[in-house]
């Protein structure tokens, strides 16, 4: 086996050095890099117009380190009167370790259909809510939070730009180091990958790859876009794409 990890840094070059340490040949080409968001300094101002009851959402690690970093800047904390809610167990961790507050997340899954499965997030009318995340990205939380009678304002807290490959050399330089598994852990990247590998590379050896996701919505993506065999990790979280990759 030999495994090309897709996911952006730091998590994907930590995922292929633990894979080295496990005696697996695997490599990093991100697909995406980050930088900061538009919205970052109306953060203080967004959180502190908030009432007791209402919430913050938090969709990503990287959504944690930015905002954070954005408000320690400021001179400003996390308020402690509202409820935090985190989609995945290892965002939630992260924003603990930054606020030092209770992060509620579902402990199965790492999507926004299990949190917004929550008893806690059923009756919501007339809060106000902040959702914290990257440039685009899903509106299903949005809305399903708007039907529930909450006003719901985002904060852009980072922006995705994809990175440039030459997609014929790299399909075969990919192909040459015999790599035969895909880890790929967000829609978006998954996209990229299908369209940036030319046809006859696409259909000679990324779509025989065994592709490892991160939930049952990407998995039903990839087969749409005719792979095969598809393997969907518990969580987004380096820990659970390990075990998928045993």
């Amino acid at each position: 086996m030999t495994i090309l990890v897709t996911r952006p840094s730091p998590a994907g070059e930590q995922l292929v050095a633990r894979l080295r340490t496990l005696g697996r040949v695997a490599y990093h080409s991100p697909l995406i890099e980050f930088s900061p968001g538009n919205q970052l300094a109306q953060l203080p101002a967004m959180l502190s117009a908030l009432q007791p009851q209402d919430l913050v959402f938090v969709v990503s690690q990287f959504a944690v380190n930015y905002a954070d970093r954005a408000l320690r800047q400021q001179g400003q904390t996390w308020p402690d009167f509202v409820s935090y809610y985190a989609i995945g167990r290892t965002t939630g961790l992260l924003m603990h370790r930054a606020s030092s507050l209770p992060i509620i997340y579902p402990q199965d899954g790492q999507t926004s259909e299990t949190m917004l499965q929550l008893p806690a997030l059923q009756k919501l009318e007339g809060r106000s809510a902040v959702i914290l995340r990257g440039d685009g990205g899903r509106e299903l939380l949005a809305e399903t939070l708007t039907a529930r009678g909450v006003k719901v304002t985002y904060c852009e807290c980072y922006r995705r730009s994809p990175i440039y490959y030459h997609g014929g050399e790299q399909s075969s330089s990919w192909q040459r180091a015999g790599v035969d598994t895909l880890v790929v852990t967000s829609g978006e990247m998954l996209q990229q990958l299908y369209t940036l590998v030319p046809d006859y590379y696409r259909s000679t050896w990324l779509l025989g790859c065994t592709l490892v996701v991160v939930s049952e919505r990407l998995a039903t993506l990839a087969r749409q876009l005719g792979w095969q065999t598809i393997r969907v990790a518990e969580s987004a979280d380096n820990d659970a794409l390990i075990r998928a990759l045993k």
